[in-house]
């Protein structure tokens, strides 16, 4: 659960490095174009959707490391992780239905994150059965 907890915050920085370092971090992370040129406008609708997430990922990393004893007992423990993991594994298996909603994105974005998604969900569902 500890290499979870160190993915959700691998992702919670790499969005606040969006945040930071703008419309080329949002380009190379597969935010999709008009997102880039939001930001790249000053709009703060990039800003806060980005905050947003990175809170949530924040939040999932909480669990994590509750999950490995680190920190106390986070309520709903067991069923938040069911959760997060559901959510990475369906993201990763399930990639298809999310793609005309983002057509910005390439075929290899969605091959190369929903990888990445289905490999979190799986080392989350490793941590969960040794809770």
């Amino acid at each position: 659960m500890f290499l979870g907890a160190t993915c959700n915050g691998i992702i919670a920085l790499s969005h606040i490095g969006c945040i930071i370092f703008g419309e080329a971090w949002y380009r190379f992370l597969g935010a999709g174009e008009k997102m880039a040129q939001m930001a790249e406008k000053g709009m703060a609708y990039p800003t806060v959707i980005t905050s947003i997430i990175t809170v949530i990922f924040i939040i999932w990393m909480l669990y994590a490391l509750s999950g490995t004893g680190l920190i106390p007992k986070l309520p709903l423990l067991r069923t938040g992780l069911s959760i997060i993991t559901a959510i990475y594994i369906g993201r990763g298996i399930f990639f298809f239905l999310l793609m005309p909603y983002f057509p910005g994105n390439s075929i290899l974005f969605w091959i190369v994150s929903s990888a990445i998604c289905l490999i979190i969900g799986i080392i989350h569902l490793l941590g969960l059965t040794q809770l």
